[in-house]
């Protein structure tokens, strides 16, 4: 199961990847989504998968007697997909007001709203 949540994970990452390099703001913005949604899915998996095995521990036991999974990574999680949702909501929120106020939504076009007289940052290496 972990290697089909492994290609799973990758696919997540291409495509963040690939929508965070593009010139619109809104790209942009779905690819941080689904990269926040691919380390969340990477630490669910790191975690171990496990079905159908509640984390009890016997009374007269140390540990648990079968392999369970961790619920750490699970919580962390959770409040990961708070603060990702949280984050993209402030960014859908500064790119609609960016584009009320220049009427673009592409990145190179929002350079016009700097000033003149500044020479224009590094195009490459």
């Amino acid at each position: 199961m972990e290697d089909v949540f492994a290609v799973l994970i990758g696919l997540f990452f291409t495509a963040a990847i690939y929508l965070m390099l593009s010139r619109q703001i809104i790209r942009i913005m779905l690819g941080i989504a689904i990269l926040g949604n691919a380390v969340n899915l990477l630490i669910f998996t790191a975690g171990r998968l496990v079905r159908e095995v509640p984390p009890v521990v016997p009374v007269d036991a140390m540990v648990p007697l079968v392999e369970t999974a961790n619920p750490l990574p699970q919580a962390l999680i959770l409040t990961a997909i708070v603060i990702s949702f949280s984050f993209f909501t402030f960014l859908l929120v500064l790119a609609y007001r960016a584009y009320q106020e220049l009427g673009t939504d592409a990145v190179d076009e929002m350079r016009l709203a700097e000033p003149a007289h500044e020479p224009p940052p590094p195009g490459g290496y």
